[in-house]
């Protein structure tokens, strides 16, 4: 399984935080995993595979867990 893009979800479950904290977080640019970009009255959250485990430490085996999980 190749992984573009970590859903908010997933990347809460393996931090052990809200997805609220992670949301906001990519918004004020203090998570260096990632970006929010807000379209109209919509925000879009894009994480990076690579930079997201690099930052939690976690292996490619455990965020395609979450990942299935958080479907």
């Amino acid at each position: 399984m190749e992984i573009k893009n970590v859903p908010v979800q997933a990347a809460a479950a393996i931090m052990r935080k809200s997805q609220q904290f992670v949301r906001r977080g990519l918004i004020a640019e203090k998570l260096p995993f990632g970006a929010a970009i807000k379209f109209n009255k919509r925000t879009s959250y894009y994480i990076s595979p690579k930079k997201f485990m690099e930052y939690t430490g976690c292996t490619a085996a455990e965020l395609e867990a979450a990942i299935q999980r958080s479907d």
